[in-house]
């Protein structure tokens, strides 16, 4: 027979795990856990880049269109190719979507040698030896009298010309870094190149825009969604 004094020590102890679990159920009890590995640090997540906005590139937004696309050139050969492209992309989206001018938002870069071509003819009337020298063009010893890009040319293809181009709506960025670059080289036979830098641009080809330099154009036209065609 089990004595009084065993009852009451083993009552005391079923007590006192009883009273320890109520303890740790208890709202705003605090558990102490055995130390574990250490959690790595998860690093913030990165936001969407999204290219920051200049005053200087306004007007890539501001042309209408459902689709936008900036043709690259920067050589003689890669104007023609550039034309080329924008007309393409004007008749194969009416043959194919239905798609008017209007929904074409088109911008031909004119770029490096490519520049030359962003003048019209009273520029080449009176510059088109250094032109032609700088692009390579012409036969040798004799300069084209008229920018040969201004109006439609048949090149072994039909090739639109920049004027009946603009008049569709495309635009033409310029190369304002080449364009100071043609200034000078015709200020060496004589005259001022800021002069000369001033009568370019003012003799630009229709739907002109000058950027601080052709690749730049080129790379802000992408950050606006246009999608790149390289002519050369």
């Amino acid at each position: 027979m089990e004595s009084r004094q065993d009852r009451r020590a083993l009552l005391s102890a079923m007590g006192a795990a009883a009273a320890g679990v109520a303890l740790a159920t208890a709202p705003g009890y605090a558990q102490t856990k055995a130390p574990g590995p250490a959690k790595a640090a998860t690093a913030p997540a990165r936001g969407k880049f999204v290219p920051a906005r200049h005053k200087e590139d306004a007007w890539l937004d501001a042309a209408p269109g459902k689709h936008r696309t900036v043709i690259d050139s920067a050589t003689a050969p890669g104007v023609a190719n550039a034309l080329l492209y924008a007309g393409n992309l004007f008749t194969a989206n009416k043959s194919g979507y239905g798609l008017n001018d209007g929904d074409l938002a088109i911008v031909v870069c004119l770029r490096h040698f490519a520049t030359v071509f962003a003048f019209n003819d009273a520029m080449w009337a009176k510059y088109g030896k250094t032109f032609a020298a700088i692009a390579s063009v012409g036969e040798k010893g004799a300069a084209p009298a008229a920018n040969p890009h201004i109006q439609d040319a048949n090149m072994g293809l039909p090739i639109p010309g920049i004027t009946p181009l603009a008049k569709r709506g495309v635009q033409f960025a310029i190369c304002d870094m080449a364009t100071h670059f043609f200034a000078s080289s015709i200020a060496v036979t004589g005259g001022d190149a800021t002069t000369v830098y001033n009568e370019l641009v003012a003799n630009a080809v229709p739907n002109s825009h000058f950027v601080a330099a052709g690749v730049v154009g080129t790379t802000r036209a992408q950050e606006y969604g246009y999608s790149l065609l390289v002519a050369g």
